[in-house]
């Protein structure tokens, strides 16, 4: 699975098909989609109208909340699967760790998985209490974590158990939706590098071997995100962007479905 790669939350018809076409065209070759974000057809037909071997493509979609449970969770992962208009899918993910469903959930996945529909699995939202429950009835390790990460919230213990158990971390929001472009901190950074605020803040994700999906429909802002592997930050300034941390949500606390 690549390091870098375009999130599509709240993209739309043919936005979301827009920006999966210039993604792709740019070097991008991750796209992480969701039942739950409405947009699944509209991927599928940016990444056949792309021309890229779907080989080459690592795409991932997320099972519902709604949708949790055994059987409902299996029939959500046919009708992604027609959506996208797709023979496979490389990550399916469960969405959120929805506290009735999450153990029948996960069960289905690894059924999926085990049958070969699927080529991996894991979870999103799954904070520390969530992955010491999943360990109680796993068969399969997860593949993938995918949570909200960014120097603003470094979750480093998570992190530190994440690689542990072998499991990738994944960053959602990273950029946390231009919110911290300002600090100067942040900004003396991106000028010691000549890269942009965004740059710098992606980059540190990569070098902490995170995967990364910031979000974008905007072709100068993709190629500016896909622009971060020509430099590195300093271990110096990767210890001081560390102390950026100050537990700074813009998304819902996965806690709070304990």
């Amino acid at each position: 699975m690549p390091l870098l790669g375009l999130g599509v939350y709240d993209m739309y018809q043919s936005e979301a098909e827009q920006a999966t076409e210039w993604a792709l065209e740019i070097g991008y070759r991750l796209i992480d989609t969701a039942s739950m974000y409405e947009n699944e057809v509209e991927i599928g037909n940016g990444i056949r109208q792309s021309g890229i071997d779907r080989k080459d493509i690592f795409l991932t979609t997320k099972v519902n909340n709604a949708d949790q449970g055994y059987d409902k969770t299996l029939r959500a992962f046919d009708q992604s699967m027609k959506k996208l208009n797709a023979e496979y899918i490389d990550l399916y993910l469960v969405h959120w760790p929805m506290k009735p469903t999450r153990k029948d959930t996960w069960k289905a996945l690894e059924n999926l998985y085990e049958s070969g529909q699927v080529r991996a699995i894991g979870v999103a939202n799954y904070l520390l209490p969530f992955l010491d429950e999943l360990d109680t009835y796993k068969t399969i390790v997860p593949t993938v974590n995918q949570v909200e990460f960014s120097p603003y919230l470094f979750q480093k213990e998570l992190l530190e158990h994440c690689r542990e158990q072998k499991i990738l971390l994944q960053a959602y929001t990273p950029l946390i939706r231009g919110q911290r472009f300002g600090d100067i901190r942040l900004v003396n950074l991106a000028e010691k590098y000549e890269k942009t605020p965004a740059q710098i803040m992606l980059r540190w994700a990569i070098q902490h071997g995170i995967s990364t999906i910031p979000k974008s429909s905007n072709l100068v802002r993709l190629k500016e995100n896909f622009g971060i592997f020509d430099f590195e930050i300093s271990q110096e300034d990767m210890i001081f962007m560390d102390s950026f941390n100050e537990n700074l949500r813009i998304v819902d606390d996965p806690m709070e479905l304990l």
